[in-house]
């Protein structure tokens, strides 16, 4: 369907850039992987472009789904939400630098009082501070990158005086040409015959941006070197067969380390020195209070030491260069076989992704306010390596993120099945009956059914008043919810859990399952298994450590 084109950057003009920029990430997300070669050839730029443009694009939507019924958000509460969903999901090095580039734009655009940042001057304002600011965010700019091709980009827009579809179009043919200049700028781009995978990416995202204010969308660039006039495939093997001589490949660091962090401007500043002296390829962006961490490193554990001492790391990811999470194909190791069923689970806390591990399970993290994108979904189910795979939401709000991650899964031939659990207890339930040696139908029966007879609770302190099922209540109340609805209003945390469990015990039950977050009430547990033992006999009770989960307690009841 043809977009109708933005006359100025408003808040719907991001939203529609957002989107446009997704859809162009996922048609290249592949050919940009062939040809990722720089810093390291590890094959997964195009996805973990993907991945933090659906977070930037998630966050947008969330802001229009707020004001709903009440008219529509401003351009900075947009622009604001784009660069904030962006950092918070950013993934890998181009990731990064994306979510920077993004930050960027957002300080111009939402600046407040400069009606003319709407117009073609203020995007011109927003793509030079965008370049500027990611490339201040590099510890060490190398051309012939993403930041090169941002810089022209930021440079053609400079000169051209039009209105943003004129300024839009300059930036992406600038970006273009600079793209097809990279690798004459880099010496592991020349030999691989390829541009720089992170500047292609770029040059999709510019192209998206044309197509909100113009309607229409530029031609595609191709990823070979005009150096080279490689117009094949780059989905062809050669891209990636020629990448030996990357950086990685070379005797490089080991690990790639990025995590989110809280921290002030003094302790982030020190953190840079630190990682610099660890590693290579550092990007630290954000501001504010949040930052989003990337290097590589050989002593991935001083990495995290060194985040720590400066405020608290999060969401931290560490993925070794040499093992299963590269994607090249020039590697000595044989292909993994494809296992025949496996069971990918969204869980809430890091307590509960051990417990899922342990019983098999490939495990997707959602912490509190930070909700999986399908495309994390989607990689996890490709991590899993199975023909067949059982995927558990374990959240009703991720019903349609995770029926969009399974239909992906199936265009890529696996057989997935869905099967929609609403809690995390409902999938302990389900996983419990798991057996790989049934008929897949009859598996996914089986769980199904022992999910469905598993009713679920959970124990919550409210953040702002709000009317419920219960009455109204104020922000900082103890809320017990039972099926998703709000049952019981009260102030003491055990209490109110009490009080829940003796409701979902008077229909009966078997077994009862208790989730603890980290900020529950120390005695809590032994509260609850001495009410079950006294008042309800033959029920079991099962108690589970689940870390920093959201809610202070899970409780299930099968």
């Amino acid at each position: 369907m043809a977009q109708v084109p933005q006359t100025f950057f408003d808040a719907l003009a991001v939203r529609t850039w957002c989107g446009l920029a997704l859809e162009a990430l996922g048609r290249a997300r592949e050919e940009i992987d062939a040809i990722n070669v720089y810093p390291v050839a590890d094959g997964d730029t195009g996805t973990n472009l993907y991945l933090t443009a659906e977070s930037a694009a998630a966050a947008v939507e969330a802001v229009f789904t707020a004001y709903d019924e009440s008219g529509k958000p401003s351009l900075a509460d947009a622009a604001r939400a784009m660069a904030h969903g962006a950092l918070i999901g950013a993934r890998g090095n181009s990731g990064t630098i994306l979510a920077q580039l993004l930050r960027g734009m957002a300080q111009v655009l939402a600046h407040d009082g400069e009606a003319s940042h709407t117009d073609g001057t203020g995007l011109r304002l927003a793509l030079r501070r965008a370049a500027d600011s990611a490339r201040e965010a590099v510890a060490h700019p190398v051309e012939g990158t993403v930041l090169s091709v941002a810089s022209a980009a930021a440079d053609a827009a400079e000169g051209n005086e039009g209105d943003c579809g004129a300024v839009a179009r300059a930036a992406y043919e600038g970006a273009r040409a600079a793209l097809a200049a990279t690798p004459g700028q880099l010496a592991v781009l020349e030999r691989a015959g390829v541009v720089d995978a992170g500047g292609r990416g770029l040059v999709a995202v510019l192209g998206a941006l044309v197509e909100t204010f113009t309607g229409e969308m530029p031609r595609v660039v191709a990823a070979s070197s005009a150096a080279h006039a490689r117009v094949d495939a780059v989905s062809d093997t050669a891209a990636v067969d020629e990448c030996a001589d990357a950086p990685s490949e070379a005797g490089g660091p080991a690990f790639e380390v990025i995590y989110l962090l809280e921290a002030e401007d003094a302790a982030v500043a020190r953190l840079r020195t630190r990682l610099d002296a660890l590693g290579d390829s550092l990007v630290v962006v954000g501001g504010d209070g949040l930052w989003n961490v990337h290097v590589h490193v050989d002593d991935a554990g001083a990495a995290v030491e060194a985040g720590v001492e400066a405020g608290r790391p999060y969401r931290i990811r560490i993925t070794h260069f040499g093992l299963g999470d590269v994607h090249t194909r020039g590697g000595e190791r044989p292909p993994r076989e494809r296992v025949q069923r496996a069971v990918v689970a969204v869980v809430p806390g890091e307590g509960l992704a051990g417990l899922y591990t342990e019983a098999g399970a490939t495990t997707v993290l959602a912490r509190p306010g930070e909700p999986p994108a399908s495309g994390e979904i989607v990689e996890a189910v490709r991590r899993a390596h199975a023909r067949e795979v059982v995927l558990l939401p374990n959240d009703a709000d991720l019903r349609h993120t995770a029926a969009a991650a399974a239909e992906q899964a199936r265009t890529e031939g696996i057989r997935v099945a869905l099967i929609p659990t609403r809690s995390a207890v409902q999938g302990i339930a389900a996983l419990a009956v798991h057996e790989p040696e049934r008929r897949f139908d009859e598996d996914v029966v089986s769980m199904t059914s022992a999910a469905g007879a598993t009713r679920y609770a959970e124990v919550a302190v409210a953040e702002r008043q709000s009317w419920t099922l219960a009455g109204i209540c104020e922000a900082g109340d103890v809320l017990g919810l039972i099926d998703g609805d709000v049952a019981v209003i009260g102030s003491d945390v055990t209490a109110a859990a009490e009080t829940v469990l003796d409701r979902m015990l008077s229909a009966g039950g078997e077994l009862v399952t208790l989730v603890l977050g980290d900020d529950a009430p120390e005695s809590i547990a032994d509260h609850l298994e001495a009410r079950v033992r006294e008042a309800y006999l033959a029920v079991d009770t099962v108690v589970y450590r689940g870390g920093r989960q959201g809610a202070l307690l899970l409780i299930g009841v099968e």
